[in-house]
């Protein structure tokens, strides 16, 4: 007999959850509530909250969409950090899930398969191929955090929190009251972009050598 609901609908309405209500607000009960079933029955697909949010991480990768590779590999990396960095700042009550929770569902793997494909087209080593892996991944992730609590940040949750700390550093500490100042002036979406570009640069420069 099959099943009542599938590992899909679940994650979706758990994502949905936090989508509405923030991470706290997520569940058995109020996953059971959106499903139309009782918490129990809930129990027989999901063994504890824990993977209840592995779910809802797997729910948000779900929706990376892979770009179709093209001849330069440095391009195709781009595309695919920007896809996952868009996916994830999609869900900004997820984000803190997405930090800290590893999922061991294959959902995400596509992304990740044409990321390291991408990467093997760049004549790496196979140590630097991991690290430069490991990299991009980081400054995906690094920038969604950023954005969330990052202290130089202008991002929606923290819209003037550049200034704030440009004003606190004052004369202090010039350097950094210097920066809060671009930070101010310069959209998220710019600074993600050019800080891939400066990492895509070095990454290039290793498997030219």
């Amino acid at each position: 007999m099959r099943a009542r609901f599938t590992t899909e609908e679940i994650a979706a309405a758990a994502l949905g959850i936090v989508d509405t209500s923030g991470a706290d607000a997520l569940s058995m009960r109020a996953l059971a509530g959106v499903l139309g079933t009782g918490p129990m029955t809930v129990y027989n697909y999901v063994r504890d909250k824990a993977e209840l949010e592995e779910l809802v991480v797997a729910a948000v990768v779900a929706e990376m969409e892979v770009p179709a590779p093209t001849a330069d590999w440095v391009e195709d990396v781009y595309a695919l950090a920007d896809a996952m960095w868009r996916s994830i700042r999609a869900h900004p009550a997820a984000i803190p899930l997405v930090l800290t929770r590893r999922t061991a569902s294959a959902t995400g793997y596509a992304v990740v398969d044409a990321l390291v494909g991408a990467l093997e087209r760049g004549g790496l080593s196979d140590t630097d191929r991991l690290a430069a892996f490991h990299a991009v991944l980081g400054f995906v992730v690094g920038a969604v955090q950023s954005e969330l609590a990052g202290p130089l940040t202008t991002g929606r949750d923290a819209p003037d929190a550049a200034t704030r700390i440009g004003a606190v550093a004052g004369d202090s500490y010039p350097h950094i009251a210097a920066l809060a100042q671009v930070a101010v002036r310069t959209p998220v979406a710019e600074d993600f972009e050019r800080g891939l570009r400066m990492l895509l640069d070095g990454i290039a420069a290793r498997g030219s050598r």
